[in-house]
């Protein structure tokens, strides 16, 4: 049964979020820490940091590890908690797998159509609306960052944007002085 619902609460996230991994958080948010209970806001926000730093699309990442703690919390052996893990990422992949494919299938046809460059267009905000959203959730009291916190991310702000610092320098020098502050 846990599988069943695991495959599809993400099949529905993967399926409506547009956007990519960080307009899919908000979603996953709600569903798995609001409606199922599956994890908390602390351990949900861990997931986020963790699926930031591990290789891979963020959305991916996190269905993984809570498809693998949902199981391992009902004290399912390892190899379920295996299978919970690649249920959950497969049904966050698929929606977009099945969206692709009929894509590349039918944009010969519809290349140069004005009504779904107008949709595609439309849809920008709302990926953007998505990643706000999931931005707010992160920093909401229980999660706020402390001071430190946000001296970093003005610093790698500031490095990115004005100075067109590398991001692989930017991440070294803010791991560099999180360690110097932390």
């Amino acid at each position: 049964m846990i599988f069943i619902q695991l495959f599809t609460t993400f099949f529905i996230i993967g399926l409506f979020t547009i956007g990519g991994g960080y307009a899919m958080l908000s979603l996953i948010q709600a569903q798995v820490v609001s409606v199922h209970g599956w994890i908390d806001e602390q351990t949900f926000t861990d997931i986020v940091a963790i699926s930031q730093m591990t290789p891979g699309p963020i959305g991916i990442n996190s269905a993984t590890y809570i498809g693998y703690t949902v199981l391992q919390q009902s004290g399912a052996p390892e190899f379920v908690c295996i299978l919970g893990s690649f249920t959950a990422s497969a049904a966050v992949v698929l929606p977009s797998f099945i969206l692709v494919l009929g894509i590349c299938k039918m944009y010969n046809k519809f290349q140069n159509n004005h009504t779904m460059e107008s949709v595609l267009t439309g849809l920008k905000p709302v990926v953007a609306g998505l990643i706000g959203a999931a931005a707010v959730i992160l920093v909401t009291p229980d999660n706020f960052p402390d001071w430190k916190s946000w001296i970093l991310f003005a610093a790698a702000f500031a490095a990115s944007w004005w100075w067109k610092a590398s991001p692989i320098l930017t991440i070294i020098a803010g791991g560099v002085l999180g360690l110097v502050l932390y």
